[in-house]
């Protein structure tokens, strides 16, 4: 008698669950999975998805790892720069099974990493961050202009986290599709 499904713009999804933007939980499998049982998986177009072209094996050599190792194992992998072209290859890859195409970055590489998704195929588009606000400033690179970055892609737009009533309506008001709520990346 209750229908739980979530609609952001036109796009239905039934089962109302989001796998977190987290390479130990999200990749290329995991996310066509999720989205044939209904629900979405966000991939990180900053993690080892788009740095490796076998990111599985470098997970797999994260899994291995002694915990002793696993703090420079980890600073090592993350090292290797990210390659633009496996954004568009890994959003091809899901999309191929023909499933709902959710990809996320941080407001620093947004612009740059949304047009590409955009244009590889993806269905919408997290800018996800600790704790996310409209009126960012930083000293150090070009904050992201949420509401400009908002009209300019095609695709719905998921900006979070957030924790407070204000700046969660600040973002509201910038033209976001939907809000993560909560702090922190997972």
């Amino acid at each position: 008698e209750v229908d739980s499904t979530l609609t952001i713009r036109d796009m239905k999804i039934p089962v109302p669950i989001i796998a977190s933007a987290m390479d130990g939980v999200v990749d290329v499998n995991f996310a066509i999975k999720m989205g044939k049982m209904g629900a979405i998986a966000v991939l990180n177009l900053e993690g080892v998805q788009t740095r490796y072209e076998n990111a599985t094996e470098v997970i797999q050599q994260m899994v291995n790892a002694d915990p002793d190792e696993a703090t420079h194992l980890s600073q090592e992998i993350y090292r290797e720069p990210i390659k633009e072209k496996l954004i568009g290859q890994r959003v091809e890859e899901i999309k191929k099974a023909k499933v709902m195409t959710v990809v996320s970055a941080i407001p620093q590489r947004a612009e740059k990493f949304g047009k590409i998704a955009q244009e590889a195929g993806a269905d919408m588009f997290v800018v996800q961050s600790t704790i996310a606000t409209a009126r960012h400033i930083a000293k150090e690179y070009k904050s992201l202009d949420i509401a400009k970055f908002c009209k300019d892609m095609k695709i719905p737009v998921i900006v979070g986290n957030t924790v407070t009533y204000e700046a969660s309506l600040e973002l509201m008001e910038c033209g976001i599709d939907a809000l993560l709520v909560g702090v922190g990346p997972g």
